[in-house]
């Protein structure tokens, strides 16, 4: 089986980065109100998909250390289109013991946006990253799930297609119901950001370590001719590799890049990567830094979150730990399905689905529904796989 994880950084990919069979356990999850492996890549899909790599994760863990020091007004500054929870798709024939598993954990779907206007969050953009932040609610560990971009899946309409247009046919409530009814969770609330936030946040932070191998240098240093041009940030080129600072446009850069080995399996290790420093890095900021970031970056973040809800979250959550990283799905196969170009597949949709709930919450006995057992099926008549 084919496996992406990332342990517990603290630190660099020489000690820590790197793919490898990554042990299951049960701790992080979900619920609570309170490329594409391109296989090789294609000069006219890489001209017309230079997208930038954007992340909701870190946004998220600084919503809530600002809402730690109570800082309401600047809560404030945060966009909040109308996403009612209650509208988001839910499997309703989920057994029992999984639905009961599922209550000790929050999942928070976080969406990076394909967009190059500024601020502009709702649908009709991509969703190019989209990760499962979940917290186990008492051990306080975070698990972080990458969804890749290009999966085949039902966008909940009964219309199978790469998952990452779900979000640009119906928004984030449309998203948060794909994944729910594919994957069978449970998320109601999300976080979405565009490119520009990543770079502001990492350049007010300072930058973070980043340990650059021979293979991505000169893929980073490519990127960030048109990562700067977009987001009118000036940049160096790196002269080595190794273990060093990056800056906002340098490490959005690091992001991008998927034409080593392991295509767009390894850029989402990358995201995941530089999510962990940057969390890493701001928990380490004093409040004067955190505000700085607030006034430079929460107007480019969208969520359903309310005040009230990130401020009562707030006590437990700024002592929560990211130990560990996977992608989605775990067994898959690139593969070109007919009308639908280039797509991950499932190896059968409904294992990959008990892999998920056994990693997240530890349900050793986790049994797929009804509805994800239908969608596996139907995966496997379109693709044959």
């Amino acid at each position: 089986m084919a496996k992406e994880t990332m342990k517990k950084t603290g630190t660099k990919k020489s000690a820590s980065k790197g793919s490898g069979s990554s042990k299951r356990s049960a701790s992080s999850g979900a619920a609570s109100p309170s490329s594409r492996h391109k296989g090789p890549s294609r000069k006219k899909t890489a001209k017309k998909r230079k997208r930038f790599i954007i992340f909701g994760v870190e946004i998220f863990l600084l919503l809530v250390l600002v809402a730690g020091f109570y800082v309401v007004r600047q809560l404030d500054r945060l966009q909040r289109p109308k996403v009612d929870p209650e509208m988001v798709q839910i499997n309703e024939n989920m057994p029992e013991e999984t639905v009961q598993t599922m209550s000790g954990y929050t999942n928070v779907a976080l969406f990076g946006l394909d967009t190059r206007t500024p601020g502009q969050l709702g649908k009709g953009n991509r969703s190019d990253t989209m990760i499962i932040a979940s917290i186990n609610n008492d051990t306080k560990e975070v698990r972080l799930v990458s969804v890749y971009r290009d999966t085949y899946l039902d966008l909940t309409n009964g219309k199978f297609n790469k998952c990452n247009g779900a979000y640009s046919a119906g928004g984030p409530e449309q998203a948060m119901g794909m994944l729910n009814k594919n994957l069978d969770l449970d998320i109601q609330y999300y976080i979405s950001v565009d490119f520009a936030a990543l770079t502001e946040t990492i350049d007010l932070l300072g930058g973070i370590y980043i340990d650059v191998d021979e293979s991505e240098i000169s893929h980073l240093n490519n990127y960030t001719v048109e990562t700067s041009k977009v987001t009118g940030v000036e940049t160096q080129k790196l002269t080595e590799t190794g273990l060093q600072l990056l800056d906002g446009v340098q490490a959005t850069s690091y992001c991008r890049i998927r034409y080593t080995a392991g295509d767009d399996f390894k850029r989402t290790e990358r995201q995941r990567e530089v999510i962990m420093e940057i969390v890493s890095t701001a928990k380490k900021s004093d409040i004067t830094k955190i505000n700085e970031i607030i006034n430079a970056v929460f107007s480019k973040v969208a969520t359903n979150y309310s005040n009230e809800q990130l401020i009562q979250m707030a006590p437990e959550m700024i002592g929560y730990d990211i130990v560990d990283t996977q992608g989605f799905p775990f067994d898959k196969v690139p593969a070109s399905v007919q009308g639908k170009g280039s797509c991950v597949v499932p190896v059968n949709l409904a294992e990959n689905v008990r892999q998920l709930h056994e990693y997240l919450f530890g349900n050793y006995d986790y049994v797929p529904s009804a509805e994800v057992q239908a969608i596996s099926d139907q995966i496997t008549k379109d693709t044959g796989y």
